[in-house]
């Protein structure tokens, strides 16, 4: 189809969606979201065949700025913790996946990075952990327990000090996006780097197992969150650098809005982070090794169902391709 003929096919359409953003004409939140998919529709369409014209730039201009509004117009009020978790945050993570990927990406690349200078630097380990940790920690495993060093305080008080730490780290990784998402790669590289340390520290130890057990049980939620924490801010950063059709300081407001909206939906993982590790982590030697891996999977696949696999579920549910 010409340009031409496709613009006035759906030109109509176009200007009565407008109507109803600038709150000149109101509509149920139905008719809003479905008008909404076609306009998506008409996207994806014009950006294939036409990528380079102005009715391009001006569709994903009128989608980028009504996403929310549509899908706020669907909210139930009733159900606002529900709807936040379980349809807000999911298309958000839809919407914003590609900055998912690039961060475990990068993360991973890291992590490689850590581990090969750690084989091939004797030196590596106590430069990132510490001479204090790693000669603490070789007594502990002299003694046949590797993990000691994470049971000294109480379960209580351990819970709220990790808790504290986690989400302090968690924080920064988010802010840090402010500084064109240089300051969030910065915290990437060296979290990175100093899992893939221990990890290499304690196969070189012959510990390997009981380090997976000891850290893997709360490291799952932690390390992820992490990663989607950063992801947070990589979105803030790239909001400032690729404004697209809108004005930079809207671009940024928009990222910040949503990146925050993601960073919030971390924290009921982070916690969970806390409370293996200050209640669950310290018993790991005297729990059963298929009981610890379980703990493990089942962490896995809850934080990745929900950052990886139900944005897609959700998305799909409201025709969002």
């Amino acid at each position: 189809m010409r340009e031409v003929a496709f613009i006035k096919q759906n030109k109509e359409k176009w200007l009565e969606f407008e109507l109803n953003f600038s709150n000149k004409e109101k509509k149920s939140p139905d008719d809003v979201a479905n008008l909404h998919i076609k306009i998506m529709n008409d996207l994806v369409y014009a950006q294939t065949y036409y990528p380079k014209s102005k009715v391009t730039s001006y569709l994903n201009k009128l989608a980028k700025t009504s996403f929310h509004k549509v899908y706020d117009s669907k909210r139930n009020t009733k159900n606002m913790f529900l709807y936040f978790f379980f349809d807000k945050v999911p298309l958000l993570s839809y919407q914003y996946r590609k900055y998912f990927y690039i961060s475990f990406i990068f993360f991973f690349i890291c992590f490689f990075i850590g581990l090969l200078s750690t084989f091939n630097d004797e030196s590596f380990a106590r430069q990132i952990l510490g001479n204090s940790y790693v000669d603490q920690t070789l007594e502990n495993i002299e003694s046949g327990d590797a993990m000691a060093i994470y049971k000294g305080s109480s379960n209580w008080g351990s819970f709220i000090g990790i808790y504290d730490n986690n989400q302090r780290v968690g924080l920064n990784m988010f802010l840090s996006g402010l500084f064109l998402g240089i300051g969030t790669g910065f915290y990437i590289v060296y979290n990175a780097i100093m899992v893939a340390v221990f990890q290499a520290f304690f196969y070189q130890n012959n510990s390997l197992l009981d380090s997976l057990k000891g850290i893997w049980i709360h490291g799952t939620y932690e390390i992820f969150g992490i990663i989607i924490e950063a992801a947070a801010g990589y979105i803030i950063g790239a909001s400032i650098l690729f404004p697209g059709t809108l004005k930079r300081f809207q671009s940024f407001k928009i990222g910040v809005r949503d990146a925050f909206y993601i960073f919030i939906s971390t924290i009921p993982f982070t916690i969970m982070a806390a409370f293996l590790e200050g209640y669950i982590t310290r018993y790991s030697n005297k729990m059963p090794t298929i009981f610890c891996f379980s703990i493990i999977l089942f962490s896995l696949v809850t934080i990745s169902y929900y950052y990886l696999v139900l944005p897609f579920l959700v998305a799909r549910k409201h025709g969002i391709r």
